[in-house]
């Protein structure tokens, strides 16, 4: 048994006065000395006569959290009454128990040792002899006050009625200073403390009998850290069934390695369970040996009962465990109640779940124990996003834990890319690993299958929900149109519950996911058709990076010719252009450029339902498509006269859409190019030999006929051919050998006229438009007339006709039809032969 502190001769002793103690001259010299370099703890540590006073900081200091040795080295100041070795002599004399200040054993002992010692020290300031005043108070750091007394010398008043004397003063330290005295000072805490037990006849509440017993220092320990000593120390009456430290050992055991003294008990979950532990052990009445009886009792843990349980001559206790503890003494009696030691601490139910949630593991482990989760394991790791740390956590979770045959259907479904499930390598492809892994995990609830009903529909941790169906098993149902079973249900962890499924699920953002993963790009699509093959040859011959675009991001949407509107294209291009190859020039392979990129529209999946009858669409080449659309069928116009059909819609690419077309679209700018433009009048007098007099006539009028027939119009040309101006040379005469002889301004003038005559202004007409005798208004003024008699002859103011040659010559800004007579007006026939008079 421990001692029980009730200094027994000390409350005698605070009654009397205590002997006068004096020191030899000599001694009192030496204390007196000063020691300017050294603390007050130093200090004492160098005088014998302070030995004790030493040994009791140091004893003190056994108690952990005490420092009183540390506190009387620090800076201070401090002003400590320090009591001679005698002082220390007389107190302990008048304990039973207590030889010597190694008799403090104990915390509760050196608490109260250091209650003495800290009565002993005013703390922040150093207060010689010259500065005490009588009457004067002194707060202690024990937190009491000292009163001073100056009659006859020096004295202190403590608690008692007799006071301590200074007998050297003035000590000094480092960092405070020191007044020796010839009594352990006592404050009113300590004397109210001893007149307590004396009123209790030293029995002690049954507190007080677990601190005394040396077999129950864990559970003292465990009643002070639960807070339950207040409890125990109330008026009762109580019976305490009280484990020994042995049983306690044999708990901590039990608990693992993560237990290895109370200390380990610092959550708030565990100060509660040891509380409950406790409480467990406590019967509201005084229950002694002979008062036992089988049957059940309640505890003072609410709703928890132990059983008493008869065996031989005696008892044992039952608690929720299959384990009975014995009872090893009984009727230790005490103030306040009894106590029976007893050789298990006890358990309640919620101490018993918690020992078994100690054994549980947490998912994660749950699945790196499990052969067939291995690849659920694999695909945590390979994941790469903390998953691993989530599922370790605290929880709770409910995880659908797929088997290695499901991660293996999965793959298999995956193809050929995914092999294993280091093949989710890609950020892109571990984000959508992600997904799938979290729509196997709902948070903050551990569902066990007796949780679940049928129908019930529970969202998960990637966001989705899956959903529940009983119908002859237990079913999870996810975004496809296959079930997963639970061939494993209700593996409970530490942090949640388990069930093992056969199938990886899937939802609806993972399987969107995968769809667009297996389709091919635009050009993948084109290379793999057989009927987009010169399409494919198109887009590598215009050497213009269209195979490296429409192999990007996209989106687009194609008009895909087939090989037969190629070919259609081909033809009509004529001998030129046999093959695709031919477009080998800059130029050529420009124009195939703007060819194909009128079949793009970028920026848009544009399916066959996003179409609408007469919409106006830009391609990549810059110019507009129109839709048409006639009895459900889809028509793209381009630039020319005929449209061309969408036979197939719809294609699906993973960078836009494909219509494969039946023709070959060409924009305005590709047709101009491959249309040279037509030549007008002036143009085409040029091109042809026979006309080239008429060009030269036109040239030396100087009248602006070349720029005039070079416009708008529209005009009608008779062109005279070269031997029709050769036979007008010769009728006029020496003077005009060559047109180059109509040199004057008259000349060139009556040219003009001559050439004019030949215009019509405003109209293009042709041959099949003229009527027989139709007269004809020219740009000279006087008209011609049409003669239509086995051919088209045009007559003027001679005897002679015109025949049309060649008739309709069409020019951009008009029509020419070639005649063999240059045509003469009156007003030149009036010129070049005047009327006689």
């Amino acid at each position: 048994m421990k001692k029980v502190v009730s200094f027994k001769s000390l409350l005698a002793l605070l009654a009397i006065v205590f002997l006068a103690w004096s020191c030899d001259k000599d001694d009192n010299d030496e204390v007196a000395k000063t020691f300017d370099e050294k603390n007050i703890v130093e200090t004492a540590q160098g005088q014998e006569a302070l030995a004790a006073l030493v040994s009791a900081l140091t004893t003190a200091d056994n108690t952990e959290g005490t420092d009183l040795v540390g506190t009387l080295s620090g800076d201070g100041p401090f002003t400590v009454f320090a009591p001679t070795n005698d002082a220390f002599e007389n107190l302990l004399a008048s304990l039973d128990g207590f030889e010597s200040l190694a008799d403090f054993d104990t915390d509760e002992e050196r608490a109260i040792l250091t209650t003495i010692l800290t009565y002993h020290v005013i703390s922040g300031v150093a207060a010689k002899s010259t500065d005490l005043s009588a009457g004067q108070k002194l707060g202690t750091v024990q937190g009491e006050e000292l009163t001073v007394n100056l009659e006859g010398g020096v004295f202190i008043q403590d608690a008692t009625e007799v006071d301590a004397e200074v007998v050297i003063a003035d000590v000094e330290a480092t960092n405070g200073v020191v007044h020796v005295i010839n009594k352990v000072m006592v404050p009113q805490a300590i004397i109210d403390a001893l007149n307590e037990g004396e009123m209790t006849n030293e029995t002690g509440t049954l507190v007080d009998v677990v601190v005394a017993t040396e077999a129950l220092s864990i559970l003292e320990a465990a009643v002070i850290k639960a807070d339950l000593a207040a409890t125990l120390s109330s008026e009762g009456p109580f019976t305490v069934f009280a484990p020994t430290d042995d049983a306690f050992v044999a708990l901590l055991d039990i608990l693992g390695d993560d237990y290895n003294g109370l200390d380990d008990f610092d959550t708030e979950e565990e100060m509660a369970l040891l509380k409950d532990i406790l409480l467990y052990h406590v019967l509201a009445a005084e229950v002694k040996a002979a008062d036992l009886a089988a049957g059940s009792v309640p505890t003072a843990l609410a709703d928890n009962s132990i059983e008493v349980i008869a065996s031989g001559d005696t008892f044992v206790i039952g608690d929720a465990s299959e384990t009975n503890a014995n009872i090893t003494a009984t009727d230790i009696m005490a103030s306040n109640g009894v106590a029976h030691t007893i050789d298990k601490v006890l358990l309640p139910q919620s101490a018993i779940d918690f020992v078994a949630s100690l054994q549980l593991k947490t998912i994660v482990d749950t699945a790196v124990a499990t052969d067939d989760l291995s690849l659920l394991v694999d695909a945590l790791v390979q994941a790469d996003a903390g998953l691993v740390e989530t599922l370790s956590g605290d929880g709770p979770f409910t995880v659908f834990a797929p088997t290695n045959a499901a991660f293996a259907a999965l793959l298999d479904v995956l193809g050929d890319d995914f092999n294993s499930l280091a093949d989710f390598d890609t950020e892109e492809e571990k984000a959508l690993l992600v997904k799938v892994l979290t729509y196997h995990v709902v948070a903050g609830t551990a569902a066990f299958s007796t949780d679940l009903s049928d129908g019930q529909m529970i969202e998960t941790f990637q966001g989705e929900n899956v959903g529940v169906s009983l119908n002859g098993g237990v079913f999870i149902t996810d975004a496809t149109e296959t079930n997963a079973e639970v061939v494993i249900a209700d593996v409970e962890a530490s942090n949640g519950v388990v069930h093992v499924i056969n199938k990886v699920l899937l939802p609806q953002e993972v399987l969107d996911a995968l769809a667009a993963m297996s389709l091919q790009t635009i050009i993948e699509i084109a290379v793999a058709t057989d009927d987009l093959s010169l399409l494919v040859s198109a887009l590598g011959q215009a050497d213009a990076g269209l195979v490296e675009t429409l192999s990007g991001d996209g989106p687009f949407t194609v008009f895909a010719p087939t090989n037969a509107a190629f070919v259609e294209l081909l033809d009509i291009l004529g001998d030129d252009f046999n093959s695709l190859s031919d477009f080998d020039t800059d130029e050529e392979k420009a124009l195939l450029v703007s060819v194909l990129t009128y079949h793009v529209v970028a920026g848009t999946t544009a399916f066959s339902a996003d179409l609408s009858d007469g919409q106006n669409i830009t391609t990549f080449q810059g110019e507009d498509v129109s839709i048409n659309i006639k009895d459900g069928t889809v028509h793209v116009d381009d630039a020319t006269d005929e449209n061309a059909t969408v036979v197939l819609a719809d294609v699906e690419a993973s960078n836009g859409v494909v219509h494969v077309i039946d023709k070959v679209l060409l924009p305005q700018a590709v047709l101009d190019a491959l249309t040279p433009a037509v030549p007008n009048i002036v143009e085409t007098a040029q091109s042809v030999d026979d006309l080239s007099l008429l060009v030269d006539a036109l040239i030396q009028a100087d009248a602006g006929l070349v720029e005039v027939l070079s416009g708008d119009g529209p005009f009608t040309v008779f062109a005279p051919t070269n031997a029709a101006f050769a036979d007008l040379l010769n009728a006029l005469g020496d003077d005009f050998h060559s047109l180059a002889d109509f040199d004057t301004d008259e000349e060139k003038a009556l040219l003009a006229k001559v050439l004019t005559y030949h215009v019509v202004a405003g109209a293009a007409v042709a041959s099949g438009d003229l009527q027989d005798h139709q007269e004809i208004g020219t740009v000279q003024g006087e008209s011609v007339f049409a003669i239509l008699n086995h051919g088209v002859q045009i007559r003027d103011k001679t005897d002679v006709d015109a025949n049309v040659t060649l008739a309709d010559v069409m020019a951009s800004n008009g029509i020419v039809h070639v005649i063999d007579k240059v045509l003469l007006p009156q007003e030149v026939l009036d010129i070049l032969s005047p009327p006689s008079h």
